[in-house]
């Protein structure tokens, strides 16, 4: 199934010609097979595309509650873009910090804190984290 939505990925000659339904389909064929949350979270992506930001947003909710990636840096990272496509840049900044907080790979750190700083209007990356 990975590598069939990989494969998926790789076919678009662009981001925006990604086939996200069949993305979307593949990871709730996925979901059915692993109680895996990194699914869970890639499938909320998925359906954020094609379904709009707000839906993306409801599935990652319930992911809150789920122990093993309730305070992975990946969720405030998905949900810091999924606000910024809703239009809540404050909310995104708030996420894309918090996120940045979270991880210890720096190439990370340093570019979810300059997508913070991109939506903020700052010049440059902060170490500030609210």
């Amino acid at each position: 199934m990975q590598a069939a939505i990989a494969a998926v990925h790789d076919e678009a000659a662009r981001a925006g010609e990604t086939d996200w339904p069949q993305i979307l389909a593949l990871y709730d064929l996925l979901g059915r097979m692993s109680d895996n949350p990194m699914v869970a979270l890639n499938r909320a992506i998925a359906a954020a595309m094609v379904h709009g930001a707000t839906k993306g947003l409801e599935l990652l909710d319930a992911l809150k509650t789920d122990a093993r990636v309730a305070d992975h840096h990946r969720v405030d990272a998905v949900r810091a873009h999924l606000l910024e496509l809703a239009g809540d840049r404050e909310a995104a900044v708030r996420h894309y910090r918090a996120a940045a907080a979270k991880t210890a790979n720096l190439p990370e750190r340093n570019y979810l804190l300059a997508q913070a700083a991109r939506l903020s209007g700052e010049l440059g990356p902060t170490t500030e984290h609210e």
